[in-house]
């Protein structure tokens, strides 16, 4: 019986086949039949020790969830907006225990990989360096996102840099209305160009802003520009652009470089437009996050598997999107 901790890295490999690219591992000499087998030993193995799997009809791919907040234990104090935010939509306590329950609720609803980030700014700060020892304490289950303050200039390009060099941090997450400029101020460009050299994507909060901040910072026109100066910059435009879902989705269409994700939303209320998108001509353009820890992971997970998607966008949706992103995320141990 092959080893669990292979499971992901044989789907992997059978997406690249199916892709008609090279395998590069030491699997490299099987014929996809033969990957296959192995496939199938992998989900045996992974049913036998994570337990029965019809709760989630069966489906035994991985789970990549591409938008995740580390909010520390003090974060409140730093950030009172939120607190109140909270308070309003009755989840405060829970806001305020998610240190405790992240992989514990990641390891029961099945979550392959969690892009889990810092909260830097002027106003607030969960540090990089937090969201490390996460990551170190997730068994692989944890890839870092570095937060830098765009307007900290040459400070936050350098903090960048040592935030993928030196602490493995696999992208870059701004969230527009804490620094009150849009994500198309000149502010940014530096990093976005720092982004592309550093090989790795951007994923900018879009939509209304639920804080009592400003929403026009959320507004997804703003992308266009970003998505022209840099073609090569491949952009994830969190929380689904909404009110504006119709206008984001038409950027999208537009940039082969400009995905979104499902974060802030449960999938029982996903914005109408980005559902259609998802099952029609977007399917390779959205990917599955959460914007954990406001919504538990195992009521995330069931009704996404709810929405009775086709199998090929399901599995487009859960992981292969983001392994377009992140080819190696799969094989990576956090």
């Amino acid at each position: 019986m092959i080893e669990f901790g292979h499971y992901f890295s044989i789907l992997f490999e059978l997406s690249l086949l199916e892709q008609g690219l090279t395998m590069v591992s030491p699997l490299h000499n099987l014929n996809l039949a033969g990957a296959i087998k192995l496939l199938r030993q992998a989900q045996q193995s992974y049913i036998k020790l994570q337990g029965t799997m019809s709760e989630f009809q069966n489906y035994n791919g991985p789970i990549i969830d591409v938008w995740a907040n580390w909010w520390g234990d003090n974060f409140f104090v730093k950030f009172p907006r939120f607190k109140e935010l909270y308070e309003r939509i009755g989840i405060e306590q829970r806001m305020a225990n998610s240190s405790k329950s992240l992989l514990m609720e990641a390891k029961k609803a099945k979550i392959s990989k969690v892009i889990l980030s810092a909260t830097v700014s002027n106003e607030a700060m969960v540090t990089n360096e937090e969201v490390l020892e996460v990551a170190k304490k997730s068994s692989g289950l944890v890839q870092t996102c570095a937060s830098v303050d765009p307007r900290q200039g040459m400070a936050s390009i350098r903090m960048l840099r040592s935030c993928v060099n030196n602490l493995g941090c696999t992208a870059l997450k701004f969230l527009p209305f804490l620094y009150g400029l849009p994500p198309n101020h000149a502010s940014y460009f530096p990093l976005y160009a720092e982004c592309v050299e550093l090989n790795i994507p951007v994923l900018i909060l879009t939509g209304h802003t639920a804080v009592n901040l400003s929403n026009e910072t959320g507004r997804p026109s703003s992308l266009d520009d970003i998505a022209l100066h840099f073609p090569e910059l491949k952009i994830i435009a969190g929380h689904a652009g909404y009110p504006w879902s119709e206008e984001l989705i038409a950027l999208s269409w537009k940039h082969q470089n400009l995905y979104i994700d499902t974060s802030g939303h449960h999938p029982k209320f996903f914005p109408e437009p980005i559902l259609r998108f998802l099952k029609g001509h977007g399917r390779d353009k959205v990917l599955f996050g959460t914007g954990y820890p406001m919504m538990e992971y195992k009521s995330i997970t069931k009704a996404v598997f709810d929405l009775d998607l086709k199998d090929e966008i399901l599995e487009k949706f859960l992981f292969r999107n983001a392994v377009k992103i992140w080819p190696n995320i799969l094989m990576e141990k956090g």
